[in-house]
């Protein structure tokens, strides 16, 4: 190697590989589609590319000249291969996404932490450990502590959107006059009918009172005989 020692390269890649898993066992332990072992791979990945970039800049600018010193107008761009991670990791990223039979789309998170230990890969594979140590810091961070936090606004937010499976179509409008009973004003209803079940379901948007909980508008509707499944969307 030109540039990098034995020792140079196994930190680099050590270090990815820990940084990576790191944000991988967060993933992995809410069984999502990319867990501990495809983040260390994508995040490793990234930084032997960055190596290579710098292995072949280095060569081309310097070993050539060695062989033929007139050679003077060779031109590389070490950040070529790292342009290429970034774009690839986009199809990683988007087998990771779903939407289910509920109109949930799940995945995103873990597509921009698949991108974002990317990012941190290549930083790892230049040598920029500072960098990245951050940015393994933020994006755990972000993913671990920031969800509860995300949690909590989302549980004190006045528009929810609620799924809800009951036994015929006809008790649509039962349902609709136990929502407004609950001084709950209606934006919009979509009938579905999800995968894996036989009866009719509908998504609700819904703007509740101030202080209202969800969990008593979620209450009052599941008291309901038609009303077979509800859940907070």
């Amino acid at each position: 190697m030109v540039t990098l020692s034995f020792w140079d390269l196994l930190i680099r890649l050590g270090v990815a590989s820990l940084c990576g898993g790191l944000i991988g066992i967060e993933r992995g332990r809410k069984h999502r589609a990319a867990g501990f072992r495809t983040h260390m791979l994508v995040c490793m990945g990234a930084a032997l590319t960055m190596v290579l970039s710098t292995y072949l800049c280095v060569m081309l600018t310097s070993e050539l000249w060695h062989l033929d010193p007139a050679v003077d107008t060779v031109t590389t761009d070490v950040s070529r291969f790292g342009a290429q991670v970034i774009n690839g990791i986009g199809f990683i990223g988007a087998g990771t996404i779903i939407v289910t039979g509920r109109q949930q789309v799940k995945g995103m998170t873990t597509a921009a932490g698949l991108w974002a230990s990317a990012c941190m890969g290549l930083a790892i594979g230049a040598g920029f450990y500072m960098a990245a140590v951050i940015g393994c810091f933020c994006i755990i961070l972000t993913i671990v502590v920031f969800s509860k936090f995300e949690r909590l606004i989302l549980s004190h937010s006045r528009n929810i959107n609620l799924y809800v499976e009951f036994d015929h179509t006809d008790d649509l409008s039962q349902i609709m006059e136990k929502i407004k009973s609950q001084e709950i004003r209606i934006f919009d209803v979509e009938i579905t009918k999800a995968k894996g079940t036989v009866y009719p379901t509908a998504i609700f948007s819904l703007q509740l009172p101030k202080k209202k909980p969800h969990t008593a508008v979620m209450t009052a509707i599941a008291e309901l005989g038609c009303v077979r499944t509800i859940e907070e969307l």
